[in-house]
């Protein structure tokens, strides 16, 4: 984390990766502005906040201005996906819609570089950070799968659907169980915050919508847990 304005206009002129900035409110002045201009030149995500939240995070004077610093460097989807197709392989990209808490991304990170996994895509804004906390969970795999973000998932799964993927949702209104789909061709797999799921939009783009069937009384699975068992079952898939 740092903070002040030169210090983030500095960091961004040295090449960091920014995870996102937070700007105080009614902040104003030449320099704010040119914080601005090259934040989106960068796309790096703003969210303007009231000073409390930027007093919350740090008790120094912090100019109004608070920067996140990532420490992986994230990839764009359209320079990943050709080197996947020029390498032989079938593609093999998860999509995380809105996942928040640190530990389940980490988690699910690991996974995915267990399972093969290509790519992770997620949004721009509200998606967890890639912190210390992040990093540890997934045990390294954050160095080694590619992280693309994109401004609007649903242009990212768009792209992807063009590039000849199957984009298949895991959702409770699922179909179609999940081991009962076809899962060994190129393949998008998204999967939802536990609390909202699957966007209503990305449903929509889906070509597949699959369940995990549940035997006990509790409706849902932890999104990490329910990421285990379909990759994997893509993998074995895959394997076959």
């Amino acid at each position: 984390m740092i903070f002040g304005i030169r210090p983030v206009l500095e960091a961004i002129d040295a090449g960091k990766e920014v995870d996102k900035i937070l700007l105080q409110k009614g902040l104003r002045g030449e320099l704010f502005h040119d914080l601005l201009d090259r934040s989106r030149m960068m796309d790096i995500p703003l969210q303007i906040v009231p000073i409390d939240r930027l007093n919350r995070i740090t008790r120094k004077n912090h100019q109004g201005v608070v920067a996140f610093l990532s420490q992986i460097s994230y990839h764009r989807l359209e320079q990943v996906m050709p080197g996947i197709y020029e390498s032989g392989k079938t593609p093999f990209i998860l999509i995380l819609d809105h996942i928040t808490d640190v530990r389940n991304f980490g988690a699910i990170a690991r996974t995915a570089e267990c399972s093969g996994v290509d790519a992770i895509v997620i949004p721009s804004k509200g998606a967890a950070a890639i912190n210390e906390d992040a990093m540890k969970t997934s045990a390294g795999a954050l160095n080694v799968v590619p992280v693309c973000r994109a401004d609007k998932l649903q242009d990212a799964v768009k792209y992807l659907k063009d590039s000849g993927l199957k984009v298949v949702s895991a959702t409770e209104k699922g179909s179609i169980d999940y081991d009962e789909e076809d899962l060994g061709v190129p393949l998008a797999l998204v999967l939802g915050a536990e609390d909202t799921g699957v966007s209503l939009p990305l449903l929509k783009l889906s070509d597949s919508l699959v369940r995990i069937p549940l035997a006990g009384k509790i409706g849902s699975l932890n999104v990490s847990v329910a990421s285990g068992i379909l990759l994997f079952e893509a993998l074995r898939q895959r394997k076959e």
